[in-house]
């Protein structure tokens, strides 16, 4: 059988594959694929390894072919796919949950310091030769300790990030997800809360971790930063059209919110234009997955679910619709 894996993975999923015997289809190119490209390296495989840059609806998926199977999203969310469209076809999907939920909490935490302590700003204060003697008043950051920390969504991540908070920093913690965690409050001393706006009224750090929905795109938006305090700090690590950018831009240049921390963009791999140029703000280039051994065991799960599933098993984690 054979695999068509749209941009190289590292060696250990490949590895897996290998050793069942399959015929592996890499695209030779460090970027995304055109549709063109996609459908066309894709024609005749029998599983694909794609990437959450990979666009597929039912259109791509019959021109790969009805010997299809499967397909294995290398990533946690799977916005990237119509999932209608491809199980009408009867295409099995997969993501790789929990293989990378401490990564992107720690990531997200290592976004909230930075931005509180002004970490990035004063590393280029100081490449820059500006730094000229210890001052009282020099680059004054925020305190994270004893702070209020509003989680917007909470699933596996976001259950991770409260632990950081608490365990290691004090925090109180309030949240808001469409169901209510009973045993999450109980753990965490944590706060429900019914309305999403109550979280960025109160909060002092807000973090996002929703999926991307119709129902989540802008779910930061003007009206919501607007509801912010003035000394807040707004952390995103979830999908970047859940903020609404233009509008994160003028709360940020106007000194409506303090700072903000994003790991993804809204038009990725394009920033909006005059983000880059504020200084209260971290931009880092959707890596919140990138260490090493997480990244391994992305390419591990997707590969054994792509083996479960032409070997006649049911896969891992599969997508439920």
């Amino acid at each position: 059988m054979k695999i068509f894996i749209t941009r190289k993975i590292p060696d250990r999923g490949i590895k897996l594959l290998q050793d069942r015997g399959y015929e592996l289809v890499v695209s030779p190119h460090t970027r995304v694929l055109t549709r063109d490209e996609l459908i066309e390296m894709g024609k005749g495989v029998d599983g694909i390894i794609s990437q959450l840059t990979d666009k597929i609806d039912g259109s791509v998926v019959d021109a790969w072919g009805k010997q299809l199977k499967v397909i294995a999203n290398y990533a946690v969310g799977y916005d990237n796919l119509n999932t209608k469209e491809i199980a009408e076809r009867g295409v099995v999907m997969t993501n790789t949950p929990e293989v990378l939920t401490e990564t992107v909490a720690e990531h997200t935490f290592a976004l909230m310091l930075a931005i509180a302590h002004r970490i990035a700003e004063s590393d280029r204060f100081s490449r820059a030769g500006k730094y000229h003697g210890w001052a009282p008043e020099l680059l004054l950051g925020t305190d994270v300790s004893h702070k209020t920390l509003g989680i917007v969504g909470l699933g596996r991540i976001g259950s991770r990030v409260a632990h950081h908070a608490v365990k290691g920093f004090d925090m109180r913690v309030l949240y808001y997800d469409v169901k209510r965690n009973e045993n999450f409050e109980k753990e965490f001393n944590a706060e429900f809360r019914e309305n999403v706006d109550d979280i960025f009224k109160e909060a002092d750090f807000i973090s996002i971790h929703v999926p991307l929905l119709p129902t989540t795109q802008h779910l930061v938006n003007e009206i919501r930063l607007k509801l912010m305090k003035p000394t807040a700090y707004l952390i995103n690590t979830s999908r970047g059209p859940i903020v609404d950018e233009a509008a994160l831009r003028d709360a940020l240049k106007n000194n409506g919110i303090k700072g903000a921390a994003i790991d993804v963009w809204e038009h990725e791999p394009e920033l909006t234009p005059g983000l880059s140029d504020l200084e209260n703000i971290i931009i880092t280039p959707h890596i919140a997955s990138a260490t090493e051994e997480t990244r391994q065991k992305m390419g591990e799960l997707a590969a054994k679910n792509i083996i479960e599933v032409l070997e006649g098993r049911p896969p891992v984690t599969p997508i439920k619709i």
